[in-house]
C-alpha cells in the first residue's frame, strides 16, 4: 500500500524526547507513521541494556522502519559515557597521525551502536578549526589543515558505516570560522567565496567522495552564499551548491530546530517548511512535543496549499527509504561487545597516540613518593558533565590511585575569590602543581588565575584537558601536556605520561 501523504511527511520527522522509555505520545507517532525516527541524548541513557529496550519498542511500535540517531562523536561530544567505550575525540584521534586509527576506532564505535539497535550516528565532524576562540568546534575537529581533516573524515565514515552505522558529516558548509555558538545565537560568516571554495569544502568533497550516508547543515549565515538565511534554510546551499555544484544525492538533515539560532527567528512551523523547501530530508526537533507537532502541522498544510510540492516531499521519502534499507541491521552485534574489555584497551591504545608533549621540564616523570604535589583541576563550562566542585573528579581519582600523597583542589568554571585565594595559598610550599585547564583562553578569569599559578608555583606541570591553545598562552610552566579533549581514556593516557610510563608522540594539528 502507497503511503498517504501524512505518513509521507511524517517520515520527514525526527524527533528527541525525555526519560529512559519512550512516552505514549512517541510510540503513538510511530505506530501511526507520524514521525520517521527518533534520536537519543544522555537524558534517555542509563545503561547498554535498558537503552537497547528502548530501542526495540520504538521499532515494535513504528508501522514502519525507522532511523533511531545519537551524537556519539567521541571525545567532548558523547551521549554514551559509563557503562559504554569512550574513545577520543577528533583532534586526539588527528595528532595520532593515523587515519587508519581513526577509522578502527570509528569501526569499533560503530559496532557498539550497532548492537543497541542505532543506526544513524551524527558524526564526524568535518568542520576546520580555524578560529581558536570558536566556542562550539575545539577538540571536535581533526585539525585546520584541510587535507588531514579530509583524511581522517573519509576514515571515521568507513569505520562507521562499515559496522552498518549512517555516518552523518557536518556541519555543512564549515562551522569553523564562526565565532558563535549557534545553540546561543544567530552566527554569521563574512568570508569571501573563495575561502570556504579553497579550504572548508574540501573535507565535505572528501566525505561525499566516500559515500557519506547524510550530510547535517548547520545554522550559519555565509554572507558569500546566502546572506538572507542559514544554511540549513538556504536553497542556494543545501541544493545549489551541496546538490548540484558537490553531485551529491543522499539523504540531508538539519541540526537541531530548536537552536536559538533558529528559535529567534523563525517559528517550529515556518522554520520546518523553509528547510524542506530548501531541499532538506530530515527534519530535527530535540525537546518541546508542542515544536513537534507545530512543524509536522505546518508542513503537512504547505503541501496542502501548494507551497510545498508533492514531488519535493517524495524526493525526501525516497532517499530517507533507502537508508532505512541501508541501514537495516538486520545482523546486529552481541550486545555484550559493548563497553568489552578489548574496546576499552583499544581506546585506550588510541588515546595514548593523541597525546602531545609540547614541552619536556624536570617535572617530568612523576614520582609516586613526592610529599607535597598538588592537583589544580578547573572544571568545564556550567552545562557540562562536570562534577561538583566540591568532590573528587575521574582525574582526581585516578591521579590519586598513582600519586597517594596529592592533594587536589578542584575549581568550578565560576569560581569565588575566596576560592582564589585557598589557591595562592597552596602554592608556596608543593614539591609540584598539576595544572589542568579547560578552555582557560576562552575564559579571562580562568586565565588570570592559572597564569598567576604559572607565575608563582616553583614547578608547574601543565595539562590542557581540552582545546591545546592554553599551551600557547600560559608561559613559565615547566612541562606541558595536550590531551586534545577530556574523555577518559585521553585523560587516563595523560596522567599515564606523567608517570613516564611511555613518551608521547602525537602531533599538534593546530598552531598554538
Amino acid at each position: 500500500m502507497m503511503p498517504s501523504l501524512r505518513e509521507k511527511v511524517g517520515q520527514m520527522m525526527m524527533v528527541g524526547f525525555d526519560g529512559l522509555r519512550a512516552p505514549r505520545h512517541i510510540l503513538q507517532w510511530l505506530e501511526s507513521g507520524r514521525i520517521g525516527g527518533i534520536y537519543l541524548f544522555a537524558r534517555n541513557v542509563r545503561s547498554p541494556a535498558q537503552v537497547a529496550r528502548l530501542i526495540t519498542d520504538c521499532r515494535r511500535a513504528a508501522k514502519v522502519p525507522i532511523l533511531v540517531g545519537i551524537d556519539q562523536e567521541g571525545g567532548a561530544v558523547a551521549r554514551l559515557r559509563e557503562g559504554f567505550t569512550e574513545s577520543p575525540g577528533a583532534m586526539a584521534l588527528g595528532a595520532s597521525g593515523d587515519p587508519k586509527l581513526a577509522e578502527d576506532i570509528a569501526y569499533m564505535m560503530g559496532l557498539e551502536l550497532a548492537a543497541l539497535g542505532v543506526n544513524w550516528n551524527f558524526a564526524p565532524v568535518a568542520d576546520l578549526a580555524h578560529q581558536s576562540d570558536n566556542p562550539s568546534v575545539g577538540t571536535r575537529a581533526v585539525g585546520r589543515a584541510p587535507l588531514l581533516v579530509s583524511d581522517f573524515v573519509s576514515a571515521q565514515i568507513r569505520g562507521f558505516q562499515r559496522a552498518g552505522v549512517a555516518a552523518t558529516v557536518k556541519h555543512f558548509p564549515g562551522l569553523g570560522n564562526s565565532v558563535i555558538d549557534t545553540h546561543n545565537a544567530m552566527a554569521t560568516v563574512s568570508a569571501p567565496l573563495s575561502s570556504p571554495y579553497a579550504e572548508d569544502l574540501m573535507p565535505f568533497r572528501a566525505a561525499i567522495a566516500a559515500s557519506v550516508s547524510c550530510v547535517m547543515l548547520t545554522h550559519v549565515v555565509y554572507e558569500a552564499l546566502d546572506s538572507g538565511r542559514p544554511a540549513t534554510l538556504s536553497q542556494r546551499i543545501a541544493t545549489g551548491l551541496l546538490r548540484e555544484e558537490l553531485a551529491y544525492d543522499g539523504a540531508v538533515c538539519t541540526d537541531c530546530m530548536e537552536m536559538k539560532a533558529i528559535t529567534d527567528r523563525y517559528g517550529a512551523g515556518e522554520s520546518a517548511v523553509l528547510a524542506v523547501d530548501a531541499g532538506l530530508d530530515l527534519i530535527m526537533f530535540s525537546h518541546s512535543r508542542e515544536a513537534q507537532e507545530a512543524a509536522y502541522e505546518a508542513v503537512l498544510e504547505a503541501v496542502g496549499r501548494g507551497r510545498l510540492s508533492q514531488e519535493r516531499v517524495d524526493q525526501s521519502v525516497a532517499r530517507i527509504q533507502a537508508l532505512e534499507r541501508q541501514y537495516s541491521l538486520d545482523h546486529r552485534p552481541a550486545l555484550e561487545i559493548v563497553g568489552s574489555s578489548a574496546h576499552l584497551a583499544r581506546a585506550d591504545e588510541a588515546a595514548r597516540a593523541g597525546i602531545v608533549l609540547v614541552k619536556r621540564g624536570n617535572a617530568l616523570p612523576l614520582d609516586s613518593s613526592l610529599k607535597r604535589p598538588v592537583l589544580i583541576e578547573f572544571q568545564a563550562e556550567p552545562n557540562a558533565a562536570a562534577a561538583d566542585p566540591q568532590t573528587r573528579t575521574w582525574l582526581a581519582s585516578y591521579l590519586s590511585s598513582r600519586l597517594p600523597a596529592i592533594r587536589c583542589q578542584i575549581v568550578g568554571p565560576r569560581f569565588s575569590e575566596a576560592e582564589s585565594q585557598e589557591i595562592e595559598s597552596l602554592l608556596p610550599a608543593a614539591d609540584v602543581i598539576i595544572l589542568v585547564t579547560r578552555n582557560a583562553h576562552l575564559r579571562p578569569r580562568q586565565m588570570q588565575l592559572t597564569q598567576l599559578i604559572c607565575d608563582s608555583a616553583g614547578q608547574v606541570l601543565l595539562l590542557c584537558a581540552r582545546n591545546p591553545y592554553d599551551a600557547g598562552r600560559l608561559r613559565r610552566a615547566d612541562t606541558i601536556i595536550c590531551s586534545n579533549g577530556d574523555s577518559r581514556p585521553s585523560l587516563k593516557a595523560a596522567v599515564d605520561a606523567l608517570f613516564g610510563d611511555y613518551l608521547p608522540a602525537g602531533k599538534l594539528t593546530v598552531a598554538i
